[in-house]
């Protein structure tokens, strides 16, 4: 299954453990997303960034827990991303944690895709529920 929608998104600088060295920046943030259209949900997660020396170059990782509907399904999932740039290519994974579906979407397994277009973000889940 596939659906798509448009979601908003309010990132906050956390504290953060460690400082980075040799001009790495090390950052914290909390995520909040609210979710519309076949996914109509609500998130909350939080961030790890590093940003190197080199501009356009940078990593992060986060866990965000989604709750809502998905297809008219009510329950929560947490998804995991994993993103990378290179010199201003990037790369971005987000998939389901496996077994974190709960409620009516127990067994929910997938990816999503996050574009920007315009200032406003949009995403795109090819999901199965077992």
């Amino acid at each position: 299954m596939n659906v798509s929608g448009q979601f908003e998104v309010n990132l906050k600088p956390l504290e953060f453990y460690t400082k980075g060295s040799d001009g790495i920046n090390l950052g914290r943030m909390s995520i909040d997303k609210t979710f519309s259209g076949d996914l109509a949900a609500t998130s909350k997660g939080e961030m790890l960034s590093a940003l190197t020396a080199v501009k356009g170059s940078a990593g992060y990782v986060a866990m965000e827990q989604v709750n809502g509907n998905l297809a008219g399904k009510r329950g929560s999932f947490v998804l995991q991303h994993f993103g990378t740039m290179a010199h201003g290519q990037d790369r971005l994974i987000l998939e389901v944690v496996p077994d974190s579906g709960a409620g009516q979407l127990a067994g929910l397994s997938g990816k999503m895709a996050i574009k920007i277009e315009g200032g406003k973000h949009f995403y795109d889940f090819e999901y199965e529920l077992a």
